[in-house]
């Protein structure tokens, strides 16, 4: 654990002590090499995905290379199996065949990963649980002031609505997706401080995600009883147009609630002076032909319930606090709308707009 230094040259007040503390320079860290694994196979339509990278040296400024050339495997408790295809050079690999393997609910599956070096990883089998339906999603309004400005703040809290079966425990986690359309792809700065741009040559959707947004719960104390006002997210006010959101209900491992619950309280960790020391979070990989070789991640088995929502934002108040416009100048170009993870040209599954 990294010591913090401080130097403090006397009793006098707190400006001068402030004054006297010598800059505390954290060491660098060093992690071994290891892999990292992202990917799980769902009881919705594939393809699935499998992301691979290996850490770097650590420092402030951390960085993971990608695992490429690796031979990687789902299969099923009954033996059918299909190896994954490498989208070139990224290190993130798809399944693909036509007729391949599916999630469903009932049945376990397993990862194997045979890199270039020779190593082979391997997963525990995991076994995929149906997700309840979403039964209801719905928003509400607040307006409330921040302290300090005399200003107030309004937003939209989103919640939801599901019925937790009884027969079992049960595990859970949310995410969502915010699609926005788009006229610009292509944005620059200029020294005035205003912005330009150019259009995209077809539809385009701009996607906002939270990474760090880990909603995981258990139904510990609502077993088989209904799961009401679980907190999705906050919309902000930007528009007064619907706010279009997809949301996510996603059936967990008792595995995988607990590797993610351990992540959340690594990321909501501080750093203050009482908070616990960051912890290597490991999952339910391990290389069974080098049992000292490290690994990270989780491959989990999931099943997916899946909704949406336009949050009506028309009865704000105040004037949205929107985005500094872009200025697209006439006649010009334009810029490919790229599929990526923040930009598609894919219209969205319930957009009706």
């Amino acid at each position: 654990m990294n010591q913090f230094k401080a130097v403090f040259c006397g009793l006098g007040s707190a400006l001068l002590v402030a004054a006297c503390v010598t800059e505390y320079q954290p060491d660098n860290l060093s992690l071994p090499p290891a892999l990292i694994v992202e990917g799980q196979i769902t009881d919705q339509p594939g393809p699935y995905t499998v992301r691979l990278t290996r850490t770097a040296d650590y420092s402030i400024r951390s960085l993971n290379l990608l695992e490429n050339g690796a031979t990687v495997t789902i299969e099923d408790d009954l033996g059918y199996r299909e190896t994954l295809t490498e989208l070139t050079q990224t290190g993130t690999y798809i399944t693909q065949r036509s007729g391949g393997i599916r999630g469903v609910a009932g049945r376990s599956y397993k990862l194997t990963i045979q890199t270039q070096s020779g190593r082979r990883y391997e997963s525990d089998f995991e076994m995929l649980q149906a997700s309840p339906p979403i039964q209801k999603l719905y928003s509400e309004y607040r307006n409330e002031p921040i302290p300090g400005i005399g200003k107030r703040k309004e937003s939209w809290d989103v919640y939801l609505d599901t019925k937790d079966p009884g027969e079992q425990s049960n595990y859970y986690r949310w995410l969502w997706t915010h699609y926005e359309f788009t006229f610009v792809c292509q944005k620059t700065e200029l020294p005035s401080g205003t912005l330009t741009g150019l259009g995209c040559c077809s539809e385009c959707w701009d996607i906002t995600r939270c990474y760090n947004c880990i909603n995981v719960s258990s139904d510990a104390n609502v077993n088989g009883q209904a799961i009401s006002r679980q907190y999705i997210m906050e919309v902000p006010y930007k528009s007064r147009a619907p706010y279009y959101l997809e949301v996510q209900q996603q059936a967990i491992s008792k595995g995988a609630y607990a590797f993610w619950k351990s992540v959340r309280q690594l990321v909501n960790n501080t750093g203050g002076l009482f908070d616990a020391a960051p912890t290597t979070i490991r999952g339910n990989l391990r290389c069974v032909s080098d049992p000292t070789a490290s690994v990270y991640g989780y491959f989990g088995a999931t099943g997916i319930s899946e909704t949406s929502i336009y949050v009506d934002r028309s009865a704000g108040q105040a004037i949205p606090d929107s985005d500094p416009p872009v200025t697209i100048p006439q006649p010009s170009g334009c810029v490919v709308c790229e599929n990526n993870l923040y930009r598609t040209p894919v219209k969205p599954r319930w957009w009706v707009y």
